[in-house]
């Protein structure tokens, strides 16, 4: 692994002359790619969305894969993060901010202003004419454009930054497979036949609907099997699939191999996990507000099935107002806005490390419960920091490296780069009989 290096920003312009003709031809295309992208919002692609379908996301798409593929075939395997924070685009630089603003205001218009994003959703007619037979809405839209993201830098995680790790490869191939399976494709495919469009990979409560009464009620008198199957299956995993499958693997096997958020987080989000803020304060800020989201949700899921028992007579419209500014400000402003817009200045996990539910009660089970934890050799430790630094949850792995204590966390999603970045293979990733988690014995 290259060491970490830090240069000054001069430093990263002579790098950017360094690229071979294959790199610049590759970020050619993807430019070209998104300027049209940029082109069609304004309308020109009415009448030629699939024109502008594949020439936009196409190129992009493209241009991206073949600078992925040049720097695989022209650089050693091994993760380098060389020049990553003199790089504006990865450590709050201008571009930075330009690009969170994008992604800011892009969430705005999807879920409030709509019509500022009407001919983006129009270029993705002929993709859901083809898998729905229907044209596309905003939702197709968002989904179709979250799964190219996914896949394209989960292309670049496996064939170049991790491709000599085995455990990132198989994880990232597992968070691309349930975002285009379970998160795109099935909800689509069943949105097509007139069933509901429902996430086999979301549970309550980061899907926090999929148990208000009036999803259940809905999902119930559907005619056929296939609702009260899907409501069985979303109250299965959430109290009896989610506390086995944690209990045995830890929080890692929903964040950081089936989530939906996870996935964006650790393929597109990758080049700013290093942004996590490290400090005691943030780590008070998210124990706080992360279990008061549990709780919040918890609340108004239990208001919601009360008032629907005694039909309206104890909360009246309450409990529906309740759910109502638990959506605009959690599900909404929350996980959307703040969540993603906010990647390239505050680091990809911001929404999972203080506001989702889910991770919160996976946290609990982990840190009292799991087999998980990461094992430490402190002997072997230099205190480089690589761990610390690229732990996008903003845990101080270092800390417990240096006094060889096992890492267990509630807020750890066993995503495994510190493990990947240590040159010395200090940290490892078990699986154990939980009596032996931890070992307070070997602080020094």
């Amino acid at each position: 692994m290259t060491p970490l290096q830090i240069r000054p920003p001069e430093a990263a312009a002579e790098h950017n002359k360094e690229r071979s003709f294959l790199q610049r031809a590759g970020l050619t295309t993807f430019a070209t790619g998104m300027f049209l992208f940029l082109v069609a919002a304004t309308g020109v692609s009415k009448g030629r969305p699939l024109l502008f379908l594949l020439l936009s996301v196409g190129l992009t798409c493209t241009g991206a894969l073949v600078y992925f593929l040049a720097l695989a075939k022209e650089a050693p395997p091994g993760i380098k993060n060389n020049h990553i924070f003199s790089n504006a685009v990865t450590y709050r630089g201008w571009n930075a901010w330009i690009l969170g603003v994008f992604l800011t205001l892009f969430y705005i218009a999807l879920y409030w202003f709509p019509k500022w994003i009407e001919n983006w959703v129009r270029i993705t007619d002929p993709l859901s004419l083809l898998i729905t037979g229907k044209p596309a809405d905003r939702w197709f839209m968002y989904g179709a454009f979250y799964t190219v993201a996914v896949l394209v830098m989960g292309a670049r995680m496996i064939l170049v930054k991790y491709r000599h790790n085995r455990y990132q490869i198989i994880r990232t191939l597992s968070v691309m497979f349930f975002q285009l399976g379970f998160a795109f494709l099935i909800p689509n495919l069943l949105h097509s036949l007139n069933q509901p469009d429902f996430y086999f990979s979301y549970f309550w409560p980061l899907k926090y609907d999929y148990l208000f009464p009036k999803t259940a009620h809905s999902l119930l008198s559907h005619p056929g099997g296939l609702g009260f199957f899907m409501l069985f299956w979303g109250a299965a995993m959430t109290f009896i699939g989610t506390p086995i499958f944690t209990y045995f693997f830890g929080k890692r096997w929903y964040c950081s191999w089936v989530c939906g958020c996870g996935g964006l987080a650790e393929t597109l989000g990758d080049p700013y996990r290093h942004l996590s803020d490290k400090s005691l304060k943030a780590w008070n800020i998210e124990r706080w507000l992360i279990h008061s989201v549990l709780v919040t949700i918890t609340i108004v899921t239990a208001l919601l099935w009360i008032n629907s028992l005694y039909e309206g007579a104890i909360f009246g419209k309450f409990s529906g107002a309740a759910a109502k500014a638990y959506g605009f400000y959690i599900g909404a402003i929350f996980s959307g806005v703040i969540g993603v817009g906010f990647y390239p200045l505050m680091g990809a996990r911001v929404w999972c490390r203080f506001g989702c539910p889910m991770a919160a009660i996976l946290g609990i089970i982990q840190k009292f419960f799991s087999r998980f934890r990461i094992t430490t050799n402190g002997g072997q430790c230099i205190s480089c920091g690589n761990c610390s630094t690229y732990c996008e949850q903003g845990i101080d792995v270092r800390w417990y490296a240096q006094r060889g204590q096992n890492i267990i966390r509630a807020s750890c999603v066993g995503c495994g780069i510190c493990a990947a970045v240590c040159p010395r293979g200090v940290l490892k990733l078990e699986n154990a009989p939980s009596e032996t988690r931890y070992n307070f014995d070997k602080i020094d």
